[in-house]
C-alpha cells in the first residue's frame, strides 16, 4: 500500500469539485448575497468616489472568482454607474488565469477595473509594507480562505487596517454548528496528520476580532453536504469526498483500516450528520462575519 500523503493543489481542486457538486455551499452563499449583501454594500459609498474592492481568494477556495463576480454585480446594482476598482490576491496561477477568462467573457463589467496580485496574503502584506503603498478599500472579502494562511490573527489585523472609513471586511468561515467543528474538536484523532490546514471555525475568528476590539456581526446560514457515497466501498465520488475531508490523496486506499473505520463512525455522529430520505447529510453550516472598519 502506498504511504499517505497530502493532496497537491491540482488534486485538491478535483476533490473540492466533488464537494461542491454534492453540497449547498454556493447556494448558501447566494442566499447571503441576496438577503444581506445589498444592505451591507449600501453603507460604504461616498458620492463621486470609486468603490475599492479587494478579493482575497487563495487556493483554499477554487471557484471564488465566480463568487467574487457575483458580489461585484451586487455592488453594481447597489451603486449604478460607479467605478469599481477590484484587486485580487490569489497565489495559484491557474486560478488567476481562470478568473481572467471569466472577466473576458463578461460583457457587463465595463465600469470595473481589475488588478491581479499572484501572491499569498502574507506576500501581499509584505509587498505593501515594503513599498509603503497602503491602499484603502471599501470592501474586502475572505471566502473560506483563512484555513490556509500562515498567521490568522495577523492576516485579519492587516487587512482590517486596509479598510477605508465605513469599509467592511467580510469573512466567510465554517460555523461552530457545522459538522466540521465537531469533527475537528471531538474526532481529530480520526484525521490523518497529512492535512496542513488550520482547524478553525467562526468562534476562533470572533475571538480574534474581540481581541482587536472591532465591531462585527455574525450571520448564520445552513448548508449541507451529501456524503452518502463515502460509505459505499469502491465508489469513486466517495473516494474524492474522503480525500477532501482529510486533505489526503486516496485516503481510502492508503489509510489503515482502523483509521478509515473511525472516521466513518465519526461522520455518522448526530453532531456531524443527519439522515434524510436515506441519504447522509453532513452539516456544512457557514458563518458570514461582517467586520466594521
Amino acid at each position: 500500500i502506498p504511504s499517505m500523503r497530502s493532496l497537491t493543489a491540482e488534486e485538491y481542486v478535483e476533490a473540492f469539485k466533488s464537494f461542491l457538486d454534492h453540497s449547498t455551499e454556493h447556494q448558501c452563499m447566494d442566499e447571503f448575497n441576496k438577503e444581506q449583501l445589498p444592505d451591507i454594500m449600501a453603507g460604504f459609498h461616498h458620492a463621486g468616489h470609486t468603490v475599492k474592492h479587494a478579493s482575497l481568494l487563495l487556493t483554499a477556495f477554487p471557484g471564488s472568482s465566480e463568487q467574487d463576480l457575483k458580489m461585484i454585480r451586487i455592488l453594481q446594482a447597489v451603486h449604478p454607474g460607479v467605478l469599481i476598482d477590484n484587486e485580487i490576491v490569489e497565489p495559484n496561477p491557474q486560478h488567476v488565469a481562470a478568473y481572467k477568462e471569466l472577466v473576458n467573457q463578461a460583457p457587463d463589467l465595463q465600469n470595473v477595473s481589475f488588478i491581479w496580485h499572484q501572491l499569498t496574503s502574507s506576500e501581499y502584506e509584505q509587498q505593501v509594507k515594503e513599498k509603503g503603498t497602503h491602499k484603502k478599500f471599501d470592501f474586502i472579502h475572505m471566502i473560506q480562505m483563512l484555513y490556509r494562511v500562515e498567521d490568522i490573527p495577523n492576516t485579519i489585523k492587516f487587512f482590517h487596517s486596509c479598510l477605508d472609513l465605513h469599509g467592511k471586511l467580510l469573512i466567510i468561515i465554517l460555523s461552530d454548528s457545522s459538522g466540521w467543528a465537531s469533527l475537528w474538536k471531538k474526532h481529530r484523532d480520526c484525521l490523518p496528520s497529512t492535512d496542513s490546514g488550520h482547524y478553525i471555525t467562526s468562534s476562533g475568528i470572533t475571538d480574534v476580532l474581540k481581541k482587536l476590539g472591532v465591531e462585527y456581526r455574525v450571520h448564520e446560514f445552513p448548508s449541507g453536504w451529501d456524503i452518502t457515497e463515502c460509505f459505499i466501498e469502491g465508489d469513486a465520488v466517495g473516494g474524492l469526498m474522503m480525500d477532501f475531508l482529510t486533505g489526503t490523496k486516496d485516503f481510502l486506499g492508503t489509510a489503515p483500516p482502523a483509521l478509515r473505520q473511525r472516521l466513518r463512525e465519526a461522520l455518522c455522529q448526530p453532531e456531524c450528520s443527519s439522515t434524510k430520505d436515506g441519504r447522509i447529510i453532513f452539516s456544512n453550516n457557514l458563518s458570514m462575519i461582517v467586520v466594521e472598519s
